[in-house]
C-alpha cells in the first residue's frame, strides 16, 4: 500500500477574527473598483474632459466611501440591536416557558440528527447551567455566536477605507492633465485590471478555491459593465452632445 496516501495532511487554521469582516472587504474595495471605473468609461464615453472627469471621480470617491461606511454602520449595527432584542426575549422565555424551550431545543438537536437516548441526556445536561442553556439556544435559533459578531465601527471603517482604496485605480490616471480621458480611461482600466483580479484571487486565501478562476471571474464582470458603461455614456454623447 502507498504510504504517501496515508500521510496525516498538515493541520491549517482557521482564519479567525476577520472571519466575519470578509464580507465587507470584498464588498468595499471591489465596490470601489468596479463603480469607479464604470463612472470613468461612462464619463469619458460621454465626452467630458480630463480635468471634468477626475472631479466627478474625486467627488463620487468620497461619496461612495461616506455612503459605504454609513451604511454598512447602520446595517450592522440595526442587525445587532435585532439580535439583542431576541436574546433578551430568549431570557424571558427561559423564565416562563422553560419546558417548551427545552421541547425546542430536543427538536433542534433532533433536526441534527441527533437520537434518543443521547438526545434527551444532551437536553438535561444543557438545563442544569442556565449560561450554557442560552447559548446554544442562541447559537442554533438565531445563527448567533459571540465570537462571530458583527462590530458596526470595524464594518463601517472596513467598507469606506477599502472602498476609497479601490477606487484609486480610477482616480489617479485623470490627475495627469497632460493625458487626454482616453489614454487615462486605458491606465484606469489596466489598474482597475489588476486590482480586480488580484482583489479575486486574494479572497481564495480564506475560500481555499482556484485563485486563477476566482480572478478572471471578477475581471470578467466588471469588465462587462465598463463595456455598458461607456456605450451608454457614447450614446448620451451622440443623441445630446
Amino acid at each position: 500500500m502507498d504510504t504517501a496516501s496515508q500521510e496525516t495532511p498538515p493541520y491549517i487554521e482557521h482564519v479567525g477574527d476577520t472571519r466575519q469582516y470578509w464580507r465587507d472587504i470584498i464588498l468595499g474595495v471591489n465596490d470601489g473598483l468596479v463603480s469607479l471605473f464604470l463612472l470613468v468609461a461612462g464619463v469619458v464615453g460621454g465626452g467630458m474632459s480630463t480635468s471634468a472627469v477626475l472631479l466627478t471621480a474625486i467627488a463620487a470617491t468620497i461619496a461612495g466611501a461616506i455612503s459605504m461606511a454609513a451604511g454598512e454602520y447602520m446595517a450592522t449595527k440595526s442587525q445587532e440591536e435585532v439580535f439583542e432584542s431576541e436574546i433578551a426575549l430568549e431570557r424571558e422565555h427561559f423564565l416562563h416557558h422553560r419546558p417548551q424551550e427545552l421541547q425546542e431545543l430536543s427538536d433542534m438537536f433532533a433536526d441534527l440528527g441527533l437520537e434518543e437516548p443521547l438526545r434527551g441526556q444532551v437536553v438535561e445536561a444543557f438545563d442544569k447551567d442556565d449560561e450554557a442553556l442560552m447559548k446554544i439556544m442562541v447559537a442554533l435559533e438565531f445563527g448567533v455566536i459571540d465570537d462571530e459578531r458583527r462590530s458596526p465601527w470595524l464594518a463601517a471603517m472596513y467598507s469606506g477605507l477599502l472602498f476609497m482604496a479601490g477606487a484609486l485605480t480610477s482616480v489617479i490616471p485623470f490627475m495627469f492633465s497632460s493625458l487626454d480621458p482616453q489614454t487615462a480611461l486605458i491606465y484606469a482600466a489596466v489598474l482597475s485590471g489588476f486590482g480586480l483580479f488580484a482583489v479575486g484571487a486574494a479572497k481564495t486565501v480564506v475560500t481555499r478555491t482556484n485563485p486563477w478562476k476566482a480572478g478572471v471571474e471578477n475581471l470578467g464582470v466588471a469588465a462587462g459593465g465598463a463595456v455598458l458603461s461607456f456605450m451608454a455614456g457614447a450614446a448620451y454623447e451622440r443623441a445630446f452632445g
